[in-house]
């Protein structure tokens, strides 16, 4: 039986395999050493951090919907300076390779941290997150394709570390934006953030969410992020990571074919900690069954004509 190499390349970002857990979902990573083989997966993507400590949204944070979850966490976090000095030294440790997740509020901020994490021992690449609905300005650089270039091109000249843009769905043509971060410089787009919704007490006639909107994951939004995967890959010629509604080996299979290189696990992890050691286990066969011997034989094969 020949042997399956599940090695991805991400532009100048390698990874061993194309299974990682997304920013938000997965806490620091230390909180799942005992559920999870942390040295096995292909990326890890911790909580997204903030240039100064964040308290968040206030509650409810989070509202379970019928086919997923809605959260306004609003990116509470301790800040890059914490988390250098008190999370990186662990993850750095690990064997799988770690995205560090950075939002900020103005240009400047984004810049200041790419610098900070540039060199960093244990940093394998940037994640920028320019698609959070949860705060204010959190999708200014991810609406508009000018601003998202200019932004990814300032932290492409302040850093040597391979960076991914991570963008919103709440946009009318998302393949704008993705060209944009293309042209920024860009190593890699990911696909997708949260869907802008909310939910209602009707009796109340209050919001659920303390933010009033916030922002949906889970298997709602699975056939939105297929669709935007789809069409970027029609737009740029970038690895794509696929991020939406991902809990079984069909959906891994899907976004693959649909032109991910990469998925990222989010709201799964939370009702199903071990299921990135099942995708993991589940890929070589999937990847037989297609007569692939390598991720990329199968990534962006999709025939929408007969």
């Amino acid at each position: 039986m020949a042997e399956i190499s599940l090695h991805v390349q991400l532009g100048r970002l390698s990874l061993p395999n194309p299974i990682l857990v997304a920013s938000g979902t997965f806490g620091y990573a230390r909180e799942m050493e005992h559920l999870v083989d942390l040295n096995r997966l292909g990326g890890i993507l911790p909580k997204t951090v903030t240039q100064v400590a964040r308290p968040g949204n206030s509650p409810w944070r989070t509202v379970e919907t019928s086919a997923g979850l809605l959260n306004s966490i609003g990116l509470d976090n301790d800040g890059i300076d914490a988390f250098i000095a008190h999370h990186l030294p662990y993850l750095s440790g690990l064997a799988a390779p770690v995205i560090v997740s950075i939002a900020g509020r103005t240009p400047d901020e984004f810049v200041a941290m790419a610098r900070q994490l540039d060199g960093q021992s244990g940093v394998a690449a940037i994640e920028l997150n320019i698609s959070c609905p949860n705060v204010s300005g959190g999708v200014d650089y991810g609406t508009d394709a000018e601003s998202c270039r200019r932004l990814v091109e300032s932290v492409r000249k302040a850093c040597d570390l391979p960076l991914l843009a991570k963008l919103t769905p709440n946009v009318t043509r998302i393949a704008d934006i993705a060209r944009g971060a293309s042209d920024g410089g860009a190593d890699a787009i990911s696909l997708i953030n949260t869907v802008l919704g909310m939910a209602v007490d009707w009796r109340r006639r209050r919001p659920l969410l303390g933010n009033v909107m916030g922002g949906l994951s889970g298997p709602a939004i699975k056939p939105i992020a297929l669709r935007c995967v789809y069409q970027v890959a029609q737009a740029v010629t970038l690895p794509l990571v696929g991020i939406g509604g991902i809990a079984t080996i069909d959906d891994v299979m899907e976004f693959l074919v649909a032109g991910a290189s990469a998925v990222q696990i989010g709201t799964a992890n939370y009702y199903d900690p071990s299921v990135t050691m099942r995708l993991l286990n589940e890929l070589p066969e999937a990847l037989r069954q297609l007569g692939a011997s390598s991720v990329g034989e199968v990534v962006g094969t999709l025939q929408t004509t007969k």
